[in-house]
């Protein structure tokens, strides 16, 4: 992997940009965009802010980066449940999954897009517009998963599909907001299973 030299006082030494940019994304994820100071980025990425600046842009830029690896490699199991056969499989995949990244011993609590979405500051508004058009995007894909299922006979016709989506995605940002929060995994996992007990499909 591409490694990048740092200048600065001292032998010049290198770094991992994916590393870098992997420590980033657990103080982000801690911490929220504007809950991130630029010191502590820059501790722990090992990096300085001049090699932030030349390596990721600005904070804004890093942040964005970070989104793209949490998304490459935390929710990979948000594909995974869009191809499940019946809706009631995509609805657990992505409940089990989910809990599963946001109670691990290895990441923080909670879901990194919830977390830094809930700043009200005006200098953050760029950044929760970024992770409300991706979750959007999600959204989308997840309706358009359900209206087959409709279309197949997987769900009642009575059922509409974007209100099912929107009551599934509030469900799994109302986990992610208890699992930061320190609720037992077992309450959680109770909440998936009464969720998937009253699921309207197969």
């Amino acid at each position: 992997m591409e490694t990048v030299t740092q200048s600065g006082r001292g032998r010049p030494r290198e770094f991992d940009p994916e590393q870098a940019l992997s420590a980033a994304l657990q103080v982000f994820w801690r911490r929220g965009y504007e809950g991130a100071s630029l010191a502590e980025l820059t501790e722990t990425m090992g990096i300085t802010k001049p090699s932030l600046y030349a390596c990721f842009g600005n904070k804004e830029s890093l942040f964005r980066k970070a989104l793209d690896l949490y998304e490459r490699d935390k929710l990979c199991y948000m594909k995974s449940a869009l191809d499940a056969p019946t809706s009631r499989e995509v609805a657990e995949r992505l409940l089990r999954g989910s809990l599963a990244i946001q109670t691990n011993s290895t990441d923080p609590k909670g879901c990194m897009g919830v977390i830094s979405a809930v700043g009200g500051t005006a200098h953050s508004e760029c950044i929760r517009d970024e992770i409300l058009a991706r979750r959007a995007s999600s959204d989308r894909a997840l309706v358009a998963r359900l209206e087959r299922a409709r279309d197949e006979g997987d769900l009642p016709d009575h059922v509409d599909p974007a209100a099912l989506a929107c009551y599934l995605s509030t469900v799994l940002q109302g986990m992610a907001v208890q699992a930061g929060a320190g609720v037992a995994v077992e309450r959680l996992e109770a909440l998936i299973d009464i969720t998937l007990s009253m699921w309207p499909g197969r």
